[in-house]
This record gives structure tokens, C-alpha cells and sequence, in this order.
């Protein structure tokens, strides 16, 4: 049943049996507390330069005139 939507909802029940309704809600939190760097977020100006750079990036290639 590995794989298949009725294995992961077995899964999901053996979970909140073993270790507790909210087993994911605590799993979730662990991973949002281990972040560290804040991503762009963390550096507004920074974050403006790099999309500032990314728009300036066409990925369309250059029309030639006849």
C-alpha cells in the first residue's frame, strides 16, 4: 500500500496514534523554528536590487529587422 493515497492516509493515522493528534502541526513548527537565514525578506534592498536584475533579464530572444 506504500505510495498510494489510502497507504498515506494509514500513515497519517498510525502518526496521531503513535505520537498525538497534532503530530504534524509540531513537525511543521520544528521546521519553521530551525530557519535561520529570513530569506529576502531579512535585506528589503537587496531584494529590490536582485528583481531589479531578474526583470532586466529578457528571456526572449532579440526580434532581427529585415
Amino acid at each position: 500500500m506504500a505510495g498510494t493515497k489510502a497507504g498515506g492516509k494509514a500513515a497519517a493515522n498510525t502518526n496521531k496514534t503513535k505520537y498525538g493528534s497534532d503530530f504534524y502541526a509540531k513537525i511543521g513548527a520544528k521546521g519553521g523554528k530551525l530557519g535561520r537565514t529570513g530569506g529576502f525578506f531579512a535585506n528589503r534592498e537587496l531584494a529590490r536590487l536582485a528583481g531589479a536584475k531578474g526583470g532586466r533579464i529578457s528571456r526572449r530572444s532579440k526580434k532581427v529587422s529585415a
